[in-house]
């Protein structure tokens, strides 16, 4: 394959890398702070259900985002088109904005750092070969068990080159891949139906899923799940002592607080959290981290969308809060450096401090341990949605595997479980924390005012108390 430098996607015939320097200068020249941000996209994505092909979509688009920030007052233009006549147009929004008596920013620092491959997946693997790859999972899946009734599988990919000029001759560039499969699996046995799921994915190439070990464990994890949920009884309700499984469980930790660490409403003040620098937060030995310089992971970054590099950013280190997420904006404003933690969905969206990989590092407890201590609660091994109010850090999930927990050993499995409770409290409730740390598989997708972007989560098995779960058993 012939190899084709990135940035030629984005500088084409009507514009190049010295035109885009020039305009930005001409239309930032007098912010504080802001940047032109293009960015050129592919994606893919296959839906095998029912034992063919049900659907396949391809889509390609470019653009750029204008923005200018002046104290806390923003600029911003976009368009779907990457010229000169269209970054011009743009640049007249920017002249709307009055200058401040303020500094301007200083440019992000410079890396060379690669924390994931430039190579486009999608022309690696030929559409038959997608194609012939969910035929083999569904086949797979049905051979496994007979109450095997439906069996969906989805594949997709994008590959993404973006690149940051600002006004003070800075550029960065950026070239993602992401990739992901999921495997979602419905068995019937006497008149019951019930659905296990299981999704994997990263930035990386499609070859870590087309490994038949990869797509085997898939389908093995999401029968294993459906199977499990056809014997579930009702679950109990009441205050209880919970018990969360490692990896994917996460996602509670990052919904229930990790929003509420973004930088933007701690200094608007709107956070459980806003204003508790060196507070105790938590129980002791409760350590959080967002790290968006994890090798492959979902939701790193080598740079974020304003060009800072990403790295470990502290949250709370032994149940003391230490920081919070910062994109530049709200970093400069509260008087703090930027995280690398300024995030986009696209170049049609300004940026805001978002999560990259959320998580709670490991402790020193057993987990066998840790169940044996509990007398009657619950045992929660995955999740699906839920709800967070992020004023007050209050929370609804729901679980997709669960178990009751009777005298220290695993009991029947539950449905129609939900934990409910703040994020705050219940950080002070931790009462073990395993040796087990682990991230979850590579599927997590954040949204936040109405931008979605890959993230990842974690933790080790957590021990828990006090936490009330709702129920429907009787």
């Amino acid at each position: 394959m012939t190899y084709q430098d990135p940035r030629s996607f984005l500088y084409r015939d009507q514009l190049s890398p010295e035109t885009a320097q020039r305009l930005t200068s001409d239309a930032l020249g007098q912010a504080d702070d802001g940047e032109l941000y293009l960015q050129y996209r592919r994606a893919e994505a296959f839906g095998f259900d029912d034992g063919r092909l049900k659907t396949a979509s391809y889509d390609t688009h470019s653009g750029f985002g204008l923005r200018a920030v002046s104290g806390e007052t923003t600029a911003f233009a976009h368009a779907n088109e990457l010229s000169e006549a269209a970054i011009q147009r743009a640049a007249e929004t920017m002249r709307l904005i009055d200058p401040s008596a303020q500094a301007k920013a200083l440019p992000p620092r410079g890396t060379n750092r690669r924390l994931y491959t430039d190579t486009d997946p999608l022309d690696l693997v030929p559409f038959a070969d997608k194609v012939n790859l969910c035929q083999a999972i569904d086949a797979a899946a049905r051979a496994r068990d007979p109450r095997v009734a439906q069996v969906s599988v989805g594949l997709s990919g994008t590959w993404s080159v973006i690149e940051i000029v600002r006004a003070d001759g800075f550029v960065a560039t950026d070239v993602r891949p992401l990739v992901r499969l999921n495997v979602q699996i419905v068995v019937e046995a006497n008149g019951r139906r019930e659905t296990g799921t299981f999704g994997i994915g990263g930035r990386h190439l499609y070859d870590r899923l087309t490994d038949p070990a990869v797509w085997n464990r898939a389908i093995d994890e999401a029968l294993a799940q459906a199977l499990v949920n056809l014997e579930s009884v009702d679950a109990p309700a009441g205050e209880m002592t919970v018990l969360l499984g490692p990896g994917w469980p996460g996602i509670l930790l990052h919904e229930a607080i990790g929003h509420g660490l973004e930088g933007d409403f701690n200094r608007k003040g709107t956070s459980a959290f806003s204003g508790r620098i060196g507070e105790r937060v938590a129980a002791s030995g409760v350590t959080v981290v967002d790290d968006g310089a994890l090798a492959d992971r979902r939701g790193s970054l080598s740079i974020d969308d304003e060009g800072t590099p990403t790295g470990e950013t502290v949250l709370i280190e032994d149940g003391v809060l230490k920081g919070y997420m910062q994109d530049r904006l709200n970093a400069r404003l509260m008087g703090v450096a930027p995280t690398g933690n300024g995030r986009r969905e696209s170049f049609a969206h300004a940026p805001m401090p978002r999560m990259t990989n959320t998580f709670m590092k490991g402790g020193a407890d057993d987990p066998a341990e840790l169940l044996s201590r509990v007398r009657k609660g619950i045992f929660a091994k995955s999740f699906g949605g839920g709800q967070v109010d992020i004023v007050s850090g209050k929370f609804v999930f729901s679980c997709t595997e669960a178990y009751r927990i009777e005298d220290g050993r695993l009991g029947a499995p539950i449905k129609g479980a939900t934990l409910i409770g703040d994020g705050p409290t219940s950080l002070t409730r931790v009462i073990g924390i395993g040796n087990d740390f682990a991230l979850d598989e590579g599927i997590g997708i954040c949204g936040k005012a109405g931008q979605s972007v890959p993230a990842g989560v974690g933790q080790p098995t957590l021990l828990v108390e006090g936490l009330t779960v709702g129920g429907t058993a009787v």
